[in-house]
């Protein structure tokens, strides 16, 4: 579509609600390997990013597409290229959401740009969401999302080397991880637990481990390294480099600006696949 057609969706919203229900943060704690998986029960408090476990796309099968996204149109715009990515967020003013209380996510279509890059045409849009529980307001994040063209073959974006670090720690992306957080989100994209499709359609050269994942094994490696009773509040993130699940991959942390934290996932070479950072309340 043309890019003023494209504008006519910037400034629409929409209101989701939901209930942080037990067993989906009891999945993803285990699927971390957190040992308090199981005292996940009503009352128990969870970070505000883990929200991204609920408000989920409900597609019926015969409206998803052959990506195994929903297909175009909707609240997001009906942007032609076929590739969508989620290449980031800023997120600010975070708080606890507890097991029970029920959530009111507020969205809107902020931005739509058309860009020309190295991976040809390119379509960002960015999306601001608001997340309350209980009426109190937990989280504001702002997300980017691209869309891009499938190239004839694939080309990742030159490596960004992985700076010295304070602390290093590997984490198995392996195939049966990428499904469980498929599941987990809800996330029917099948570069993540389909090679065939992967590999032959999207030209990827293994399973694409996906960039929210990204992002939550580093604010959880953080939080794991956090000063006493410091809770996190901004955390933002942004993917430079796709990783796979025949990557070695590391994720990686150096004390940041503010008396915040860097963080980087990155593969056996060393090169950057995402980079994010975390500053903590009072910070």
């Amino acid at each position: 579509m043309a890019e003023t057609d494209l504008q006519a969706w910037v400034g629409r919203s929409e209101v989701l609600t939901d209930t942080v229900t037990a067993f989906p943060a009891r999945a993803l704690a285990a699927t971390l390997n957190q040992a308090d998986a199981a005292d996940l029960t009503d009352g128990a408090t969870l970070p505000a990013i883990w929200s991204w476990l609920y408000f989920l796309p409900l597609a019926p099968m015969s409206n998803v597409g052959a990506d195994g996204h929903p297909r175009r149109g909707g609240f997001l715009p009906p942007v032609e290229l076929p590739r969508r990515m989620w290449a980031g967020s800023r997120c600010s003013e975070l708080s606890s959401i507890r097991i029970g209380e029920r959530i009111e996510r507020t969205s809107t279509i902020t931005s739509v740009a058309e860009k020309t890059g190295g991976a040809g045409s390119m379509v960002f849009v960015t999306v601001a969401h608001e997340v309350r529980a209980d009426g109190r307001l937990v989280l504001r994040e702002e997300q980017d999302i691209v869309y891009v063209g499938i190239p004839e073959r694939f080309s990742p974006p030159p490596a960004t080397a992985l700076p010295a670090c304070d602390w290093s720690e590997p984490v198995a992306v392996d195939p049966v991880l990428l499904f469980r957080f498929s599941a987990l989100t809800f996330n029917g994209h099948r570069i993540h637990y389909d090679r065939t499709y992967a590999t032959e359609v999207e030209r990827y050269p293994a399973l694409v481990v996906h960039g929210p994942l990204q992002a939550i094994l580093l604010f959880d490696a953080a939080c794991r390294r956090a000063p006493a009773s410091a809770p996190a509040s901004a955390f933002t993130f942004r993917g430079m480099r796709p990783l796979f699940d025949t990557d070695q991959v590391t994720l990686n942390g150096r004390a940041g600006e503010n008396g915040g934290i860097d963080l980087f996932t990155a593969n056996g070479e060393g090169a950057v696949g995402m980079k994010a950072s975390l500053l903590w309340g009072g910070s």
